[in-house]
């Protein structure tokens, strides 16, 4: 028998335990047998090998690891949930941003509500890959990034060179708090809301950000009246779609009167994706008028959406349909649901 391969568990961390944060490379001697281990489902967990694990940490608000893997490049992984991977983060985040920027007429103002509440764990804000691709449309004239935790910002963009151009750019104004404290506060609105918020999580309190009440009295006041609002909606599979996904998409039909569902496979999160995108205005857009806005209003090249698969991604399989049109849930911070994991309450 071969040495025993190093495991990192759910919580993010080693099993072994390595002490030294920001190392370079996994010990030697078990650097070809070293992986990273995340439950998708109470049944299934997958797991996949490391080059070498390149900053780890407890912040305030969450366990932080930073790895270098063999299939995905560098991955962001907080409280034991991959948030995004190198090779195909662009998915995630290009489905995230764009459709909601492209649908507005004539947007200029962005509120990156990428963060969660006071205590809660987080993710998206912090890497500035969202903020990247806002910033890729001509017609931005700023966009403001929300993050709770400084720590996850800071090695962000130590680590992250793709996003250094964004973290820089006079466009963005870059705020460390509480995003449901900075919307309150502000008295502005805006064109756009994104809600790139870590998936509900028992034990954490990141689940009053998908509540009814959360979008009708905090969210939705801050839009303008052809404002749009997007947010990731947590695994869209077909088994796993009525964890959250279906109950997102049923709550924000209360608030809001147009409301699309859309999804696609993510690689690196080994399943099919789902975000919510409403607004009060209709949000019909054809492909053709999709792929024009593309070409006049976007710097660069999108490298996964267009507008035939934007339209392509609304439409679900029979089952998926079906538990959409069906679901009765209301999300409530009394009657929440939630994905296999716990947050960081669970280890106080």
């Amino acid at each position: 028998m071969g040495e025993a391969p190093e495991v990192f568990y759910i919580n993010g961390f080693s099993k072994f335990g390595h002490e030294t944060q920001q190392q370079n490379h996994v010990n030697d001697q078990n650097h070809e047998s070293s992986w990273y281990e995340e439950m998708i489902d109470e049944d299934l967990k997958w797991s996949f090998k490391l080059n070498s694990v390149l900053h780890k940490a407890i912040s305030e608000y969450q366990d932080i690891a930073l790895l270098d893997t063999k299939p995905f490049g560098k991955a962001l992984v907080l409280d034991g949930k991959m948030q995004s991977a190198e090779t195909d983060e662009f998915i995630y985040h290009e489905c995230l941003i764009h459709p909601p920027l492209l649908c507005h007429p004539k947007l200029v103002q962005l509120f990156d509500f990428l963060e969660t509440s006071q205590d809660c764990v987080h993710n998206g804000g912090g890497e500035g890959s969202a903020a990247r691709e806002a910033l890729k449309h001509r017609s931005i004239d700023r966009v403001v990034m929300c993050d709770i935790d400084k720590e996850v910002v800071d090695f962000c963009r130590k680590y992250l060179i793709a996003n250094r151009e964004a973290f820089s750019d006079k466009k963005l104004d870059l705020v460390i708090n509480d995003a449901k404290a900075e919307l309150v506060k502000r008295k502005e609105k805006f064109d756009i809301i994104v809600g790139d918020l870590a998936d509900p999580l028992e034990d954490g309190p990141c689940y009053q950000l998908y509540t009814k009440s959360f979008y009708e009295k905090t969210l939705k006041p801050k839009l303008n009246d052809n404002g749009i609002f997007v947010t990731q909606a947590g695994p869209a599979g077909i088994f796993t779609h009525k964890e959250v996904f279906t109950s997102i998409y049923n709550t924000i039909k209360q608030v809001f009167k147009y409301v699309i569902a859309y999804t696609t496979h993510v690689p690196s999160f080994a399943d099919t994706w789902g975000w919510v995108m409403a607004s009060d205005q209709p949000l019909s857009i054809c492909a053709e008028e999709m792929d024009k806005r593309i070409a006049t209003r976007i710097d660069g090249e999108l490298l996964y959406l267009n507008g035939a698969w934007f339209h392509s991604s609304t439409t679900m399989n029979k089952t998926v349909y079906q538990s959409l049109q069906n679901e009765t849930h209301v999300y409530t911070e009394e009657n929440a649901r939630f994905i296999p994991g716990h947050g960081m309450a669970f280890r106080l």
